[in-house]
């Protein structure tokens, strides 16, 4: 009976750590997701990137023009 006990617990904290891992990973995905978008729409010629409103589009942590 003891030994269930223990087990339960190691198995409960795997459970915690698998979480952080994929909390994580997802963390970073994120991040690599938004660099990879970042440069991309840097690479696009001048006039697209003005035209849809890049990187100006917000100034100062408001939608410009509103």
């Amino acid at each position: 009976m003891m030994l269930s006990l223990k087990k339960g617990r190691i198995a409960m904290a795997g459970f915690g750590i698998l979480n952080g891992v994929q909390h994580y990973v997802g963390k970073v995905r994120t991040m690599r997701n938004e660099i990879r978008t970042r440069r991309f729409l840097n690479a696009l010629p001048a006039d697209i990137r003005k035209d849809i409103g890049w990187p100006d589009l917000y100034t100062d942590g408001r939608i410009r023009g509103h």
